[in-house]
C-alpha cells in the first residue's frame, strides 16, 4: 500500500526535519523580558565594544560591591600569606574557622618556622592536603625568617621564591595588604564569571588562569584589580553561582552573552 514503504516513511521524516544551520554559526541566547530565552544571532564583537562593555560591567559592580575584600580574616600580612595558602581546594569559611588557634599558637613566621610538622598538621587537617601545606608553610616561614628578617616580602619576585606561593596567592598579599596592583587574584569564581562574560577570549577554559588574568589587565585600568578580583568573586558565591546561576537577579545580566543560556539559571 502507498505510504508504507521503507523509501515512503523516510520521505515523510525528512519534510518534516528543519535544515541544519550553517556550519560554524551558532544560535546565541537572549533574554526576553519574561525572563525566558529567545535564539539570536549576535555579531562578532570587536576589541573596541568589548572594552566598553567591561567598563559597564566595572561600574555595575563598584554599584553592587563597593567595599569588596578578601573574605579571609588577617591582622598582618604574616596572617594573610598564611590564609591564603590554605584556602588552597579549601573554602574561605573553613580557613577561618581555623586560623584564629593557628595565629595564636604561631603568631608570626619565626614561630611557625620553629613549628614541629606533626603538630601543625593536625592543626589545619581540616583544610585539606593538609601535608603539603605543612610543607609549604614551614618553608614559607622558615625563608621568611632566614632570607627577609621575618617581614613579609613585599614585591612579586620575592613573594613567589616563597614555597606554597604562586601569582594568585602574591596577588592577593600584595593587592589587599600593600596596596599594590600587581595582577589579578584568578580563583575558581573569577575564572568561572569571567568565562561566562566573555572576557577572556585567550583562556581555553574557566581554569585557564595565567591567560584570564592577562586579558583582564588589558581591559581593565590598573587601579581597580585588586577590587575588581574581590567584587568578581563576591558576584561568583552570591548570584553567578556554579550550577544554578541566578540571571534573572543579576545586575550584569545586559552585558553577558551567557545570561540566560543556562536551563536552570532562575532565581531562587
Amino acid at each position: 500500500m502507498p505510504g508504507k514503504s521503507k523509501g515512503g516513511a523516510k520521505e515523510k521524516v525528512k519534510r518534516h526535519v528543519s535544515p541544519r544551520a550553517p556550519a560554524g554559526r551558532k544560535a546565541a541566547t537572549a533574554p526576553t523580558r519574561a525572563g525566558k530565552s529567545s535564539k539570536l544571532k549576535l555579531p562578532r564583537e570587536t576589541a573596541d565594544r568589548r572594552a566598553a562593555r567591561a567598563l559597564r560591567i566595572l561600574a555595575r559592580l563598584r554599584e553592587c560591591y563597593p567595599d569588596a575584600t578578601t573574605a579571609l580574616h588577617h591582622r598582618s600580612p604574616y596572617e594573610l600569606l598564611v590564609a591564603t595558602i590554605l584556602s588552597a581546594q579549601c573554602t574561605d569559611e573553613r580557613v577561618n574557622m581555623v586560623t584564629p588557634n593557628l595565629f595564636r599558637r604561631y603568631p608570626d613566621a619565626r614561630a611557625l618556622a620553629e613549628a614541629d610538622p606533626a603538630e601543625l598538621e593536625a592543626a589545619i587537617r581540616s583544610t585539606g592536603f593538609f601535608r603539603n601545606k605543612t610543607k609549604s608553610l614551614l618553608g614559607m616561614a622558615c625563608m621568611v625568617r632566614d632570607e627577609f628578617s621575618d617581614g613579609i616580602p613585599q614585591t612579586m619576585d620575592e613573594l613567589l621564591r616563597l614555597p606554597g606561593v604562586a601569582r594568585k596567592t602574591a596577588n592577593c598579599v600584595l593587592g589587599t595588604w600593600y596596596g599594590k596592583n600587581e595582577g589579578i587574584v584568578v580563583d575558581t569564581h573569577v575564572g568561572r564569571v569571567t568565562m561566562r562574560l566573555k572576557l577572556a577570549l585567550s583562556a581555553r577554559t574557566d581554569k585557564d588562569a595565567e591567560r584570564i588574568e592577562r586579558d583582564l589587565m588589558e581591559i581593565f585600568p590598573r587601579e581597580t584589580w585588586t577590587w575588581l578580583a574581590h567584587a568578581l568573586i563576591e558576584h561568583g558565591r552570591k548570584v553567578c553561582i556554579a550550577r544554578k546561576p541566578k540571571c534573572e537577579l543579576c545586575p550584569l545580566a545586559p552585558d553577558c552573552p551567557s545570561a540566560f543560556t543556562f536551563g536552570n539559571a532562575k532565581s531562587e
